[in-house]
């Protein structure tokens, strides 16, 4: 074995809970049939979601963030939604599920940053729509609300190593646009990160320019979301014009290669976000694939095959890996995530010239070359 240290990957989007749809959400839907996509998919996430507690949730979490230490991962940007029971009453404590989850990655030796996300309805059509029985325990009545309970987290959290605290939106979809501006007040007032899905899907789109007149970007941008400490999870389906918005405001893009792969997502436009200027991280998402080598070859791949070009974003400086160490570092307010340890003499790396190293870390390995975890 001959150990080689490399920077800890940064996962700026996970859903921990989701772990368990692994094979199960494969399965085709009954009730889509040919339209399966995001969409059925999610009355299945929504089922699974109604089945957790705090226990049951410190559980799944702890099994996957182990699984993301040993994958080479060293800290996690958790976007937190399941807040409260599941007929929308909150727990006694009404952050025991956020806490719980914060607990579980201590264990797993990885530090967290909760991103507790905003959601009070199910979308729009002339008014508000009420959540549907499957995100009762997502929401909350007002933002006033929401922000109080992010102030109690970030008050367990305080003084705790390896526990940071950041805030969400969920989506435009989910939140009028009044709680995007509150919560880009907060953010801005309190000198945090702030998280929100956008872009992911043309139905969200299109919903969102019914009910606005513009596109999710855009309306992140009126209401003073975007901005370097911003980042906007997928961004998949944009115009030249969101993508200007983005890279003037200095907003980080967080795409999930394997997620948006298994979801049918579409195919994030690297090269125009590279051309740009916009920054570019990882997460695991659905955690249908804990696999940080994967994700980076993964965004690398479709990069080259959207541009029928092989000078994508490894071109660009030769070290796509440690370039999205620093941008999900940078995402979730971090100063890093540490080192692991990766065996040059496994299979996937045996062979490879030193100074090839950087190239083969993301076009090679994979999660099988791991010798020692973060903290390990």
């Amino acid at each position: 074995m001959r150990p080689h240290e490399i920077p800890a990957m940064v996962n700026a989007h996970s859903h921990a809970f989701q772990r368990d749809l692994r094979g199960a959400a494969e399965r085709p839907s009954p009730e889509a049939h040919a339209a399966d996509d995001f969409w059925s998919w999610r009355e299945a996430m929504y089922r699974l979601a109604a089945r957790h507690d705090p226990a049951s949730m410190r559980d799944v979490a702890r099994r996957v963030y182990g699984e993301m230490a040993a994958a080479g991962y060293g800290a996690v940007g958790e976007f937190h939604y399941v807040h409260h029971r599941p007929d929308g009453t909150p727990y006694g404590d009404p952050n025991a599920m956020a806490i719980a989850v914060a607990e579980a990655a201590g264990e797993a030796g990885l530090h967290i940053v909760l991103l507790p996300a905003a959601y009070h309805r199910s979308g729009w059509d002339g008014g508000d729509l009420p959540p549907a029985p499957g995100q009762r325990r997502f929401c909350d009545p007002d933002v006033g609300t929401f922000l109080a309970r992010v102030d109690a987290l970030r008050a367990w959290a305080g003084g705790r190593t390896g526990v940071s605290v950041g805030v969400a939106a969920h989506s435009v979809r989910a939140v009028p646009a009044g709680w995007l501006e509150a919560i880009a007040a907060y953010a801005d007032r309190e000198g945090l990160v702030r998280h929100v899905h956008a872009h992911e899907q043309p139905r969200e789109v299109a919903e969102c320019r019914a009910e606005h007149g513009i596109g999710p970007v855009a309306l992140l941008a009126r209401t003073g979301f975007l901005g370097p400490r911003t980042s906007v999870v997928h961004g998949i389906h944009v115009t030249a014009e969101d993508i200007g918005l983005l890279a003037d405001s200095g907003t980080i893009v967080v795409s999930c290669p394997t997620t948006e792969g298994s979801l049918g997502d579409g195919v994030p436009p690297a090269l125009a976000y590279r051309d740009a200027g916009v920054r570019l991280a990882l997460g695991s998402d659905s955690q249908v694939r804990v696999d940080p080598f994967e994700e980076t070859r993964e965004l690398e791949t479709l990069a080259r095959r959207a541009g029928g070009t092989r000078h994508a974003l490894l071109a660009a400086g030769g070290d796509l890996w440690a370039e999205l160490c620093r941008n999900g570092s940078a995402s979730l307010g971090i100063a890093g995530a540490g080192v692991v340890a990766v065996d040059r003499d496994h299979p996937d790396l045996r062979g490879v010239a030193g100074e090839d190293l950087p190239l083969a870390i993301a076009t090679c390995a994979s999660a099988g070359v791991v010798c020692r975890p973060a903290g390990g």
